[in-house]
C-alpha cells in the first residue's frame, strides 16, 4: 500500500516470530523491515530476480539501526511504514517504523548498497532510481 510518500506493508505476529516472554523477538524486526522493502521495490516496479537478470545488480544490506520503542506481541496487526530519505548514485537510504495501531514499536534506519556480479558498488539502474523516488521523504 501506498500512502502520501510512504510505502506502508502490512505484518502479521505469528507464534514463530515470538520469543520465551511472548514478545516479537528483537531479530525478527529486521525480517519485518526486509520483507517490507521487498515488497516497495515491486510496487516500484522490479523485484530482486528482475534486477539480477536484467541489470546484473542485487541490494546488500550496508547499516542498520533500529531503536526499540515497545513490543510487539503474538497476533499483532502491525504495519512497516518505508520513506526513502536519500538515493545516491549506489545506495538507498530508509527510515522504517514498525508501528501498531498507529504507535512506533520499532524506528529502524538501513543504508542498502546496490553491487554488481563482482561484489562491488555499481549506479542504481536509472529506471529504479526514477521509480524510488516516489517514496522519497522530502517534507
Amino acid at each position: 500500500m501506498h500512502e502520501d510518500g510512504c510505502h506502508v506493508f502490512p505484518v502479521r505476529v505469528y507464534y514463530e516470530d515470538t520469543d520465551a516472554a511472548g514478545i516479537v523477538y528483537y531479530a525478527n524486526y529486521l525480517k519485518f523491515a526486509e520483507r517490507a522493502r521487498t515488497e516497495m521495490l515491486r510496487a516500484a516496479g522490479f523485484d530482486h530476480h528482475r534486477l539480477l537478470q536484467e541489470h546484473g545488480m542485487a541490494f546488500a544490506v550496508k547499516r542498520f539501526a533500529a531503536d526499540y520503542v515497545a513490543p510487539a506481541r503474538l497476533d499483532d496487526a502491525l504495519e512497516v511504514h518505508t520513506r526513502v530519505v536519500n538515493l545516491r548514485g549506489a545506495s538507498i537510504d530508509a527510515q522504517q517504523d514498525i508501528k501498531r495501531d498507529g504507535r512506533d514499536l520499532a524506528r529502524c534506519a538501513v543504508t542498502i548498497l546496490c553491487l554488481g556480479p563482482d561484489g562491488r558498488p555499481v549506479r542504481l539502474p536509472a529506471e529504479l532510481r526514477d521509480r524510488m523516488r516516489t517514496f522519497l521523504n522530502d517534507r
